[in-house]
């Protein structure tokens, strides 16, 4: 269509200085139009850039909240758990000193409460030639809730999720008596599936 136009101006070129005006401003019209949409996607890049480093700088805090917290957790919890196995499995009767490391597959998660807003745009478009197009676009926006605690910015966690444990390696005095070596096996065991659970 700007195509014809600019043509048909061009061909008409016996009118002479009418059509060369008429080509100046159309000319720099277009040059206008296109500076426009070049600083209109700009500005639209740039909130969307800002929005995502917005997103990105809570999760990146997110993290190290949670690292931090999840290594201290769990390197307490797994302390914890290996003091308390070798303080019961010494209790049996037969079992001098124990000691006792467990391993683990993976470590605690914590899984913080998110404020979560979803918002979706339907749009459909037909062509002259009758054929139809419809976009849905869906805009998801989640915010890591947080609490004020000592001074800092702390999420709320929604749950924290146990390291799953994958073994355990016991060395005990006393443990080459069969009857002693099946109690330690009966009450490892029983500890470490109640806590994978």
């Amino acid at each position: 269509m700007l195509k014809d136009k600019i043509k048909s101006l061009i061909a008409k070129g016996t009118e002479g200085k009418d059509n060369k005006k008429k080509i100046e401003n159309m000319v720099v019209f277009i040059i206008i139009l296109i500076i426009t949409i070049i600083v209109i996607n700009v500005i639209w890049n740039g909130d969307k850039k800002e929005t995502k480093d917005d997103v990105s700088d809570d999760s990146k805090k997110l993290a190290s909240v949670s690292e931090n917290t999840v290594e201290n957790t769990s390197n307490v919890e797994e302390d914890d758990m290996e003091k308390d196995l070798e303080n019961i499995l010494s209790k049996i009767n037969g079992v001098g000193e124990v000691k006792v490391l467990i391993t683990y597959s993976q470590t605690s998660q914590i899984i913080p409460i998110y404020n979560e807003e979803t918002s979706q745009k339907d749009t459909e478009e037909k062509d002259t030639n009758g054929g139809e197009r419809k976009t849905v676009e869906k805009d998801v926006k989640k915010d890591i809730i947080y609490k004020e605690e000592n001074g800092e910015k702390v999420p709320i966690t929604q749950s924290v999720v146990s390291p799953k444990i994958q073994g355990a390696i016991i060395t005990a005095k006393g443990a080459s008596n069969a009857e002693v070596k099946t109690n330690i096996i009966e009450a490892v065991e029983a500890v470490t599936r109640a806590s994978d659970t």
